[in-house]
C-alpha cells in the first residue's frame, strides 16, 4: 500500500531545506536538485509542490515571515503589558534569537529589490507588522504607558526601521544581540510616559 504524504508537511520540509541552503550560500545557491538534495526528496517531489522556482521561493519565504511572528507570539506569552508586548516583537525580529532564520529573512529583502514577488511577500508582511506596532502602541497609550502625542503610524515604521537596521549591524558582526536589544529599550523609554 503506497504511504500517504501529507502535501503541507512536504512543502514545509522543502521550504526549511530552502532556508538552509540560503543561510549557508545565498538565493544564488538554491536549484531544484540542492534542494531535493537537501530535503531528502526526489527532484520530482520538489516539482510536485512547486509548479516554479518562484514558487517555491515565495512559499519559503513566507514561511520563515510566519515563524518570525510565531517566534514574537511565543516570546509575548498571554498576560503582558501593551508595551512589554510591543518590546518583545521587536526584539524577536533581531537576529538575536535566530541569526540563520535572520540571514535568510536578509536575503530575501536583498532579492525583493529586484524581484517583484518577492517584494510583493515582503511588503505584505511589513504592512501587517506595521499594523501591529501600531495596535500595540495605540494599547499601550491607551494603558497610559506611551505618550499620547507620539505619532503612532510614523513610530510604527521607525521601530521597522530601527529593528531591521539593528539585525543588519549584528548579521554584520558591528553589534551585538544584546546592545541592540539595548538599542530597541532605549528607543521604547524614550516613548513612556514620564
Amino acid at each position: 500500500m503506497p504511504r500517504k504524504i501529507d502535501h503541507d508537511d512536504r512543502r514545509r520540509q522543502i521550504a526549511d531545506a530552502v532556508c538552509a541552503l540560503i543561510s549557508r550560500r545565498g538565493l544564488e545557491g538554491v536549484s531544484l536538485r540542492e534542494v531535493a538534495g537537501e530535503a531528502g526528496v526526489s527532484m520530482g517531489a520538489v516539482q510536485r509542490c512547486f509548479s516554479t522556482k518562484e514558487d517555491m521561493l515565495v512559499f519559503a519565504q513566507e514561511h520563515v515571515n510566519r515563524r518570525i511572528s510565531e517566534r514574537a507570539q511565543a516570546r509575548i506569552g498571554g498576560s503582558a503589558s501593551p508595551v512589554t508586548m510591543l518590546a518583545e516583537t521587536l526584539t524577536a525580529m533581531l537576529a538575536a534569537d535566530d541569526p540563520v532564520e535572520a540571514r535568510v529573512w536578509m536575503a530575501f529583502t536583498a532579492q525583493s529589490a529586484v524581484d517583484p514577488a518577492l517584494a510583493e511577500v515582503q511588503r505584505g508582511h511589513y504592512a501587517g507588522l506595521a499594523e501591529l506596532l501600531a495596535v500595540l502602541l495605540r494599547a499601550a497609550q491607551g494603558a497610559g504607558e506611551v505618550r499620547a502625542g507620539v505619532d503612532v503610524p510614523a513610530e510604527a515604521e521607525t521601530l521597522i526601521a530601527l529593528a531591521d537596521g539593528l539585525t543588519v549591524q549584528i548579521l554584520l558582526g558591528r553589534r551585538t544581540a544584546e546592545s541592540a536589544r539595548a538599542m530597541l529599550h532605549e528607543r521604547l523609554d524614550r516613548l513612556r510616559v514620564a
